[in-house]
């Protein structure tokens, strides 16, 4: 009975709706670093982290009074406390586990023992318990719960924890734990020197040199000699203990210059994806936005016409390094990831934003996974890809492509136009272009509210000095020239214009400010 209560406690947590809603919420602000609304938290946390050290600093020589050491105490204890159990709390989900267990169970006809997911989730988050992160958030709060004041000093415990929220910090730590390997065996080198001139000078030294008691005396000579810092307390007075003492420094010279070549490698290896992290940070930030995939003729192309219509709202991804360098050396938003690898893409904010991405790589394999990918992702993500031929044309097609350009074929019958009708095609070639004072651009409906239900008969396309070309109908993707003018628009209706770039803007500003009310 008490069995059956659990197993419907767990599916009423993992259905509800609000339970999901607030641990949901929980989860984003302490360790969704994209959700906007977690850097105020990261600030606030920092800000308690700080004003409790300083308060120690402070009561040090002066008394504090009793309300700073109650907030101190019991107000900034009581959040990290509420943030330790919160961080526990969404590490797993027991309800989940339990749920799953018994699906499983139930499809292979066994029975099902809440006991395993039980026991599964309890070693998850004991294992979470003894990470580095939770012990120093469990440091943290003790401070609280002291009788010696002695205990007092966990209040520093605190200051590790900026190492959650203070972004720079963590990955200066990442990108030292890259080369943990190589940190490690030269700390096992520095341990084997100061061990074996330790012992070496408390030999030589002990029975000449007054300063040199014990072996823990060695040892301390030792580390602040290979650490070149040498305070100059213990010198040793024997030939054999002077000998020891210049292999150690040059052994610390050796040491520190090691050190310093792992680590400026190790930086040296991490800049540019930090920087990349913080362009694809910054991408994110828009409602909107275009991923460009490939920098080849296509896209210098594309970008030498529009990069400052899209200002910062777009992103080259190219697997090339020397083509990242070229792209940017032209000024572009570049980096270097291999776009058809499937943790590329979901690195951008694919669930609120607005994406547009061209799969324009020079092989047509690379763009049909990029479009697999993307479209695994989110259905929403719009496509826009090119193909050598009709073959590959439909495969990406099949693979979900929303738009596909093959230049071939459209170079071929401009080719053709400009032999057999020469105006035809300077004209076609102008608007294209740009070169001519008139141009082609789209309105979305949905995107200009205003116009939603309206009569094409009401709208003072001529007021606006713009031509009237045609309209692709949102539900079936139709395209119609010249549409009788009772068609009411809808909101997922596209409608083409001609006429002067100024006269799109304008027509295109216009309807946008009704939407927001300005």
């Amino acid at each position: 009975m008490i069995k059956k209560l659990i197993i419907k406690f767990a599916f009423f947590l993992h259905s509800s709706t609000l339970y999901n809603r607030v641990k949901g919420v929980a989860t984003n602000f302490l360790l969704n670093s994209d959700y906007k609304y977690k850097k105020y938290f990261d600030i606030f946390m920092i800000t308690l982290i700080i004003s409790s050290v300083a308060i120690l600093v402070y009561e040090v020589k002066h008394p504090v009074p009793d309300w700073v050491d109650f907030f101190d105490l019991y107000i900034v204890t009581v959040i990290f406390t509420i943030e330790y159990i919160l961080r526990m709390w969404v590490y797993n989900s027991w309800s989940q586990e339990v749920v799953k267990e018994h699906g499983e169970a139930k499809f292979l006809v066994k029975k099902f023992s809440l006991l395993e997911p039980t026991k599964k989730i309890f070693k998850e988050k004991l294992s979470y318990l003894l990470t580095p992160s939770a012990i120093i958030d469990l440091l943290a709060i003790l401070p609280a719960y002291r009788p010696l004041r002695v205990l007092r000093i966990f209040v520093l415990f605190r200051v590790f924890k900026l190492l959650r929220y203070t972004k720079s910090i963590h990955q200066f730590v990442e990108v030292l734990s890259t080369k943990k390997f190589e940190l490690f065996t030269l700390l096992f080198l520095l341990l084997f020197i100061v061990v074996t001139a330790g012992i070496a000078i408390y030999v030589f030294e002990e029975k000449s040199n007054s300063s040199i008691n014990s072996i823990f005396d060695a040892l301390y000579w030792a580390l602040i000699t290979i650490s070149t810092v040498g305070y100059g307390d213990i010198s040793p007075v024997t030939v054999e203990g002077r000998v020891v003492s210049m292999l150690v420094i040059i052994s610390g010279i050796a040491m520190i210059s090691f050190v310093t070549s792992v680590i400026v490698s190790s930086f040296s290896e991490k800049l540019d994806e930090l920087k990349e992290n913080r362009l694809i940070e910054e991408i994110n930030k828009n409602d909107e936005f275009l991923i460009i995939c490939g920098y080849g003729q296509m896209s210098r192309m594309f970008l030498r016409n529009y990069a400052e219509e899209f200002e910062s709202r777009y992103i080259v991804i190219e697997k090339d390094k020397a083509k990242v360098e070229e792209a940017r050396k032209e000024g572009y938003r570049a980096i270097h990831e291999d776009a058809s690898r499937h943790d590329v893409i979901s690195k951008f904010n694919i669930e609120y934003a607005n994406i547009t991405l061209l799969a324009l790589t020079g092989e047509d394999v690379s763009n049909i996974y990029i479009i697999l990918n993307a479209k695994s992702l989110s259905k929403k993500i719009k496509i826009i890809t090119r193909a050598t031929d009709n073959k590959i044309a439909k495969k990406c097609k099949l693979a979900g492509a929303d738009h596909i350009v093959q230049p071939n074929i459209v170079a071929n019958k401009m080719l053709l136009t400009a032999i057999t009708q020469p105006v035809m095609y300077h004209a076609i070639y102008a608007i294209l272009t740009g070169r001519h004072v008139a141009q082609l651009d789209e309105v979305g409906v949905i995107s200009h509210q205003k116009l939603a239900g309206k009569r094409l008969g009401d709208i003072d396309f001529k007021g606006y000095k713009l031509l009237f070309i045609g309209l692709q109908y949102g539900a079936t993707g139709e395209f119609i020239f010249n549409p009788p003018k009772g068609i009411h628009l809808e909101e997922r209706d596209i409608i083409l214009l001609m006429g002067r770039k100024l006269s799109i803007k304008y027509f295109k500003e216009s309807y946008r400010e009704a939407r927001y009310g300005e």
